[in-house]
């Protein structure tokens, strides 16, 4: 948080000029976020199939170059779309079938007219040329644009990482998580004794006349735009193959030339976080583009079948355990959380950055059930229970549809917490395990909403979860327990909660003996347990986040 002080004279002088900046930067913001943010006739007018990204990367003058081509099928009549490229590069021209098309632009959104009506179902396709200096990210991976580097050795060592911001920051694309490509050639070139590793598999490197490289690389899977990504440096190359579910699944690693003698490290990592994940969730969803882990300067992203690695070859998260249990010291988190991703936020992506929580939420509960599998249930529960100290209940984990705006930070640990809950109320780790496992093959390769989760689950599980669901992910409060005694000895017990008509089963039992779970709605119910005193009665506070008020 910054702070900015002045004095009494020059805020008087100033305030009427600063309120009517603030007005106007209000609207912008506003005009510009929903542009980005809502799905008009403009965008849902043509459903992306294909792109080819051809990019030159200059890296003493910090700038790119290049074309994307746009492969669509239109989803009904239309003669103008909207695409998204940051205001700060410049459009130089769109062309189609030969001739240059007429476009006009507001804030990132950029608007393009064609000579004729598309005809719904029509597959066609039109090429934008841009240049100019993307955004350089300050804090990558927290902010968005390039992360300009040099490595020890002095070499360039340049990443992208756009999430939450958009992949319009660098490059052309239809800038919303709704509509993901169903396949891409990512076409980078840069100076010859440089690399360039992206998603997918390399399929062709190209010399070019002016000492430039050009590395092809295909992504045959859908993949969504924030995920696209170029990492540039000296890097050496390890590759292994992992036997999966699905059978042989390749390995590559891209680290420095530096840290190569490091590279046990990653293979330790990454073949632990891909045994606890194919038991948890199913198969890894990209066999076809392999697993890669690219080393970055910037900590780490989920880039799809290229995740970005920088956490120093260290357990933890840069050596240290958030939870404070010693459990996150026995694994690198970087490896393992956006491992996780693969299956949450790259597999089953939210339509909407609304619904952020879905991925991160559930990729922070992946780092439990990674513990779980190596080091048991208890090791499990114990680690999220620890995380519960960064949780703030600040602000709804969801955030506002249409405005490309997330919610709370608490999607992390909240939602790992909220779904080790979920866990404790379906009280059956292998039914529970199946449900994960059906999640990601129902959801295979698919966008997803809140609605689309919590219909999944009261379908998979009997249980009605919905006002759970709304209590803990669209509100910031939690839900109070009350419990009261009642003079023969037993308890009554109710849930107090923004939610209207809250309900949600709970652990209760008698201090020393085995707890059991009970049905508990807004109204006060008896629940069959006798008690001395109320300090007797045994609240599973442990796995149930909530709160407790006792009479």
């Amino acid at each position: 948080m910054k702070y900015l002080f002045i004095s009494a004279v020059l805020f008087f002088s100033a305030v009427q000029t600063s309120y009517a900046q603030l007005l106007h930067a209000r609207e912008i913001f506003s005009k510009a976020d929903s542009l980005r943010g809502t799905l008009t006739p403009l965008r849902t007018c043509y459903d992306i199939q294909y792109y080819h990204l051809d990019v030159k990367v200059d890296i003493p003058n910090k700038s790119i170059s290049g074309t994307n081509l746009f492969r669509f099928k239109a989803t009904t009549d239309f003669q103008k779309l909207q695409f998204d490229l940051f205001e700060n590069l410049s459009v130089d021209k769109v062309t189609y079938h030969g001739r240059e098309l007429p476009f006009s632009r507001a804030y990132n959104a950029v608007f393009v007219d064609f000579p004729q009506v598309i005809e719904k179902g029509r597959i066609d396709s039109f090429t934008v040329h841009y240049s100019g200096t993307p955004i350089a990210a300050t804090r990558a991976p927290w902010d968005g644009g390039f992360d300009w580097k040099k490595d020890s050795n002095g070499k360039p060592w340049v990443a992208t990482a756009c999430q939450g911001l958009g992949a319009s920051v660098w490059w052309p694309n239809k800038d919303h998580q709704s509509d993901e490509v169903d396949s891409m050639l990512i076409s980078v070139a840069v100076p010859t004794g440089l690399m360039n590793v992206s998603n997918g598999r390399l399929i062709k490197t190209e010399q070019l006349p002016d000492n430039y490289t050009k590395y092809h690389w295909k992504v045959v899977n859908p993949i969504n735009n924030y995920n696209v990504a170029l990492n540039i440096g000296d890097y050496a190359h390890f590759s292994e193959i992992y036997n999966g579910e699905k059978g042989p699944l390749t390995f590559d690693y891209y680290v420095l030339q530096e840290n190569k003698g490091k590279i046990e490290h990653l293979r330790k990592n990454a073949r632990e976080t891909l045994q606890a994940f194919e038991h948890w969730f199913g198969p890894y969803p990209f066999y076809e583009d392999g697993y890669k882990l690219v080393e970055t300067a910037h900590l780490g992203m989920e880039h799809q079948s290229a995740v970005a690695y920088g956490n120093k070859y260290k357990n933890g998260y840069l050596g240290n355990d958030g939870s404070g249990t010693g459990w996150g010291l026995k694994w690198d988190f970087i490896v393992v959380h956006e491992t996780g991703h693969e299956w949450y936020g790259n597999n089953i992506t939210s339509r909407d950055l609304a619904d952020m929580w879905i991925h991160e939420s559930y990729t922070n509960y992946s780092e439990a059930l990674f513990i779980d599998y190596h080091y048991g249930k208890r090791a499990s529960q114990e680690y999220v229970y620890g995380n519960r100290k960064a949780i703030r209940n600040d602000r709804p984990m969801q955030g506002p549809y249409g405005v490309n705006k997330e919610g709370s930070g608490d999607m992390y640990p909240k939602g790992g917490v909220f779904h080790h809950m979920i866990r404790t109320i379906i009280d059956d780790d292998d039914k529970w395990r199946s449900i994960l496992r059906k999640m990601n093959k129902t959801f295979y390769h698919q966008t997803v909403d809140y609605a689309d989760i919590v219909t999944f689950l009261n379908a998979e599980t009997g249980i009605n979860f919905d006002s759970i669901f709304a209590q803990y992910v669209q509100h910031k409060t939690l839900p109070t327990l009350e419990v009261k005694q009642m003079p023969n000895g037993q308890i009554a017990c109710r849930w107090m909660a923004e939610t209207p008509n809250f309900q949600m089963p709970i652990h209760l039992g008698v201090k020393g003996q085995k707890s059991q779970q009970y049905k508990v709605g807004s109204t006060f119910t008896t629940i069959p347990l006798e008690i001395a005193k109320i300090g007797d009665l045994d609240i599973d506070t442990f796995n149930y986040y909530i709160r407790v008020s006792t009479q």
